[in-house]
């Protein structure tokens, strides 16, 4: 009696963790700004020593999205960042084009433009992306 009932037990268990079913993601919208803003700073020192103080676009003769970002070094000493540019479409999807990783110094307290250009007319939107060097 007691294995059967050892047995029940246990499929009683298996068949109750799966009872829920599929489960809905959780936290969406957290974390989300590369989908929403078009400058994004991707860790902790570049949020402590960068800032943006303009973006620009434009769309050019044939098509192509051209991007400027002007970057602001926020403290007394000079640093290193690396800038790269997602070109996206309409739907805020990737088109595949994101320019290299490029690096850029900033003195103190100073100021860098930095451009992207879209390799095809497919993009509309962009995300630009900031990180410390390594």
């Amino acid at each position: 009696m007691k294995p059967i009932l050892a047995a029940l037990g246990a499929t009683t268990l298996l068949f109750a963790g799966c009872a829920g079913g599929a489960y809905q993601p959780k936290n969406t919208d957290q974390f989300n700004q590369e989908r929403t803003s078009r400058f994004v700073l991707m860790d902790a020192g570049a949020q402590r020593s960068v800032t943006s103080s303009g973006l620009q676009e434009r769309t050019l003769e044939d098509g192509r999205l051209e991007v400027a970002a002007i970057l602001r070094n926020r403290e007394e000493r000079r640093i290193q960042v690396q800038v790269q540019c997602v070109f996206k479409d309409a739907g805020g999807f990737s088109t595949g084009d994101e320019s290299p990783w490029e690096n850029v110094i900033l003195t103190e307290n100073g100021q860098e433009t930095v451009r992207f250009q879209s390799l095809n007319s497919q993009a509309k939107t962009y995300t630009i992306r900031v990180r410390q060097a390594r």
